[in-house]
């Protein structure tokens, strides 16, 4: 699998020549000087120019071009400020001047060009695990999908492969009874989105949630064929898939989720035996012919509580390591209800946390997959 590893090249202004082409200006020949102009000199150089010499005239490069975009003409083009001093100085001018962003804005802008970066091969599907439950597992999942939703134009889905009973259908507001099972036994006969959006239930964010049976009474054991025959129709309709796995990496459905995943998202919590768990997890899937899944990592660290004793820098540093990218979130009074999840409720700082964890998984969407389908 590719190594996906964020790399940085700088990228000359467009129009501009590459560095040491040196100058394109040509000195006009004698042929081709216009009508009644005097050279000056038998050499046909501008008098006082020592053979060899540039002409004085010939180093001044020519007109300035600018694109006739409405970006660079129109003075209004500038994003609004979503706030601060910016949008105060915005409000006063009555909407007429737009200050520079700040470099905060800046970042928030690049995140969200990675979140929105197109899927290169249609279909791109994300495995949100752990080993340890009541680590944030499925509010991750719910989160991203949600970021990610709100952000792209294209359908985003997550579902709940939880061999048992799962809670991601907690997570939206339910629009119907429908489950994964109703799904699989209907699968033969959808044959467009419209009917697949008859088993999900849609967040305000435009996340669609594929929720599975709530009554463990009722359940059935969710295995590795029915799950590629969900993902199978889910990647007809929708262009990234987010799987709630169940924890541990034993269970049926497991051993398909890892075969098919472009990327894994690992959340733990901030404390001692969730890191060792989240560690585990990455020696078993590097020991279980997954390395690049390893290698490629996100990993979360979850606050489930406001405070806690475990040094985070040290914990960052050892995931950092490991995988390709940890994403902190801290403590949030609204995930800690377990209700549903709503992005205009969360703290800025919690906002801000699944929009980078929205960007790391966004990074991977260009790349063109190698593994099985």
């Amino acid at each position: 699998m590719t190594d996906l590893s964020p790399r940085i090249h700088p990228v000359s202004p467009a129009g501009s020549a590459p560095s040491g082409s040196g100058s394109a200006s040509v000195p006009p020949s004698p042929s081709t000087s216009p009508p009644g102009s005097s050279s000056g000199s038998p050499s046909g150089l501008p008098p006082g120019t020592r053979p060899g010499e540039r002409p004085e005239a010939q180093t001044e490069t020519g007109p300035e071009t600018i694109p006739l975009t409405a970006e660079h003409l129109l003075t209004n083009r500038r994003p609004e400020p979503s706030g601060g001093w910016r949008r105060l100085v915005w409000l006063l001018s009555g909407k007429r001047f737009i200050p520079a962003e700040s470099a905060a804005e800046m970042e928030r802008r690049t995140l969200i060009a990675h979140a929105q970066t197109p899927v290169a091969n249609g279909h791109h599907r994300i495995a949100v695990m752990s080993l340890k439950g009541g680590v944030g597992k499925t509010t991750t999942t719910a989160a991203l999908g949600n970021t990610l939703a709100s952000l792209r134009g294209d359908r985003v889905i997550a579902i709940d492969a939880n061999p048992d009973r799962g809670t991601l259908g907690l997570k939206v507001r339910s629009e119907t009874a429908a489950t994964i099972r109703t799904l699989l036994a209907e699968a033969p006969h959808i044959a467009r989105y419209a009917e697949a959006r008859a088993f999900t239930s849609q967040s305000p964010a435009r996340l669609e949630v594929l929720a599975s049976d709530t009554d463990p009474a009722v359940s059935e054991a969710f295995g590795a064929e029915d799950y590629r025959t969900v993902t199978g129709l889910i990647e007809r309709y929708y262009s990234i898939c987010i799987t709630d796995c169940g924890t541990g990496l034993l269970h049926g459905a497991m051993g398909a989720t890892l075969e098919l995943a472009d990327q894994i998202v690992l959340v733990t919590m901030v404390a001692v035996d969730g890191a060792n768990s989240a560690g585990a997890t990455l020696d078993w899937l590097n020991a279980h012919g997954h390395a690049d899944l390893a290698r490629n990592a996100i990993v979360v660290l979850n606050a489930v509580e406001p405070k806690t004793e475990v040094d985070l820098t040290l914990l960052e540093r050892h995931f950092a390591a490991r995988c390709r990218a940890v994403i902190r979130v801290p403590y949030d009074p609204h995930l800690k209800e377990g209700a549903e999840v709503d992005l205009t409720r969360l703290r800025p700082a919690t906002r801000g946390a699944y929009l980078r964890l929205a960007a790391a998984a966004g990074q991977a969407f260009g790349l063109h997959s190698s593994r099985s389908r």
